[in-house]
């Protein structure tokens, strides 16, 4: 229902009837003009004073305050003082999701696997960790996988590709050091390794190469004592690390391959 003027109301008295909303962007208002005025960046001050005398004048306060925060001329032809700059619009990847379901569905189809010690299946606070025996996947001294194994790694495979979640590729070594034609440490063992296992993933099973990294750690990552033959064994490994959304937070943002 309207409102009936009264005796005595400003002829424009209903322009300036606002409501709690409109109330509160002014006020928001007040504070950008503030916020301008103790800027030494005079000619954005003008802009933001600008848009501002043209919202009280107009009537067009959220429009002008929106060409404001995104540094969009208020006026048709106005140009931006050029040590304003104007930010692209970046693409969003995908949220990572939940990774238990992953944990779960590998356990029971690489039952038989992870039961004769092939590989193992494990949550770690960072994500799931899919860790691969050098025995199993890789000779000794070597970065050649072995070719049997790849019905484990095509399972593995479709299971990372099904979420978005970055992945890491890291390479284990144990601590007796090595030194041939073709690797210099174990430093360049345990990269290799993991880049082969990424070459894998990509070329033979399609996934992103956009989505994984490499890590090669030597023998600075022991999962066991390098003093016995079984704790060298178990420390001989290649770790896919399929990444939490928090581990995944902390991460260098990425490029998409595609």
């Amino acid at each position: 229902m309207a409102r009936k003027k009264k005796p005595g109301d400003h002829p424009n008295h209903e322009r300036w009837l606002v409501s709690y909303a409109d109330f509160m962007t002014l006020l928001f208002a007040f504070f950008v003009m503030m916020y301008a005025n103790s800027q030494t960046n005079k000619e954005k001050a003008t802009l933001i004073s600008h848009a501002f005398r043209e919202a009280m004048t107009e009537g067009t306060l959220g429009p002008a305050l929106s060409r404001l925060l995104n540094n969009i001329p208020s006026k048709p032809g106005q140009v931006l003082p050029s040590n304003i700059a104007v930010l692209p619009v970046q693409n969003k990847k995908p949220r990572p999701v939940e990774l238990l379901p992953s944990l779960h569905q590998l356990n029971d189809t690489l039952k038989k696997e992870i039961q004769s010690g092939r590989l193992e299946v494990r949550m770690e606070g960072r994500g799931l960790v899919i860790s691969l025996k050098e025995a199993t996947f890789f000779p000794s001294g070597g970065d050649i996988l072995e070719p049997t194994t790849l019905p484990m790694l095509a399972v593995i495979a479709t299971e990372i590709k099904r979420y978005p979640n970055p992945i890491r590729l890291e390479g284990h070594t144990d601590s007796i050091p090595i030194k041939t034609s073709r690797f210099r440490s174990n430093w360049d063992l345990s990269a290799a390794r993991g880049i082969a296992m990424l070459e894998l993933f990509a070329e033979r099973f399609g996934v992103d190469r956009g989505r994984m990294a490499i890590s090669g750690f030597a023998d600075t990552a022991p999962v066991a004592s390098n003093e016995t033959d079984e704790g060298r064994r178990r420390n001989r490994r290649v770790d896919i690390v399929v990444l939490n959304e928090l581990a995944a937070a902390q991460e260098p943002v990425q490029a998409s391959s595609k």
